[in-house]
């Protein structure tokens, strides 16, 4: 590999200005830019998202984790989850921890990694990158290539926003009542006969469809 050459990354420019140092110091170029999905581009087919413990454990308690996974797997065909920082924040307990991250694998098919501290997750977004651009010889590109959803890819996707539905279950729940409007009208008795669907999983659904919507509440 040429040892002049130096491994592209873009960042959001929300992230910190310390990975910028870090991964300039270990050889890699940085661009800022407002980034739509994730927080660093190593390639126009993979893409990182980091969060911090505190931020993982709190996107597994309000879905957003499962929301971002949907929208960066219809972009990128290689997503990265890294989770930084050793110490938990002990809001999610552990068969919960273990049920979010055999998700991001099986369900998403995304990669989880963690690492201590942001020094290691500097290190390992510039190898990440290096092996993809210097050694797997892939372009970087600043916009994802989006993929089009089909009808009913975006079917499953409206599914899946609601609580403690996944793409499995969201695909038994279409597949059993055939489109989205038989669904949303489907009474909690109906909801029941879905295979995987479980009373707590109907509760939740018709709560959501029924209750009113508080304005105060959406800030």
């Amino acid at each position: 590999m040429d040892q002049k050459q130096s491994p592209k990354i873009i960042v959001d420019n929300r992230e910190s200005e310390d990975f910028d140092h870090l991964l300039h110091s270990l050889g890699a170029e940085t661009e800022r830019k407002q980034l739509e999905l994730g927080d660093f581009v190593c390639s126009d087919r993979v893409i990182i998202e980091r969060k911090t413990r505190a931020d993982f454990e709190s996107s597994i308690m309000d879905r957003r984790l499962f929301n971002q996974l949907g929208n960066l797997i219809s972009a990128y065909s290689r997503v990265i989850i890294i989770v930084e920082g050793e110490e938990s924040a002990n809001r999610v307990s552990r068969p919960a921890l273990l049920g979010a991250y055999s998700s991001v694998v099986t369900d998403y098919g995304a990669s989880l990694f963690f690492t201590r501290n942001l020094n290691a997750t500097a290190e390992l977004i510039y190898s990440i990158a290096t092996h993809e651009q210097l050694v797997g010889k892939k372009t970087l590109s600043f916009f994802p290539k989006k993929k089009t959803f089909t009808i009913s890819q975006t079917q499953r996707s409206i599914v899946e926003m609601f609580p403690m539905i996944g793409p499995k279950l969201a695909q038994n729940l279409l597949n059993h009542f055939g489109n989205l409007e038989t669904l949303l009208n489907a009474s909690e008795e109906e909801l029941l006969k879905a295979e995987g669907m479980g009373e707590k999983r109907a509760k939740t659904f018709i709560s959501i469809l029924r209750s009113e919507y508080k304005r105060e509440d959406d800030s």
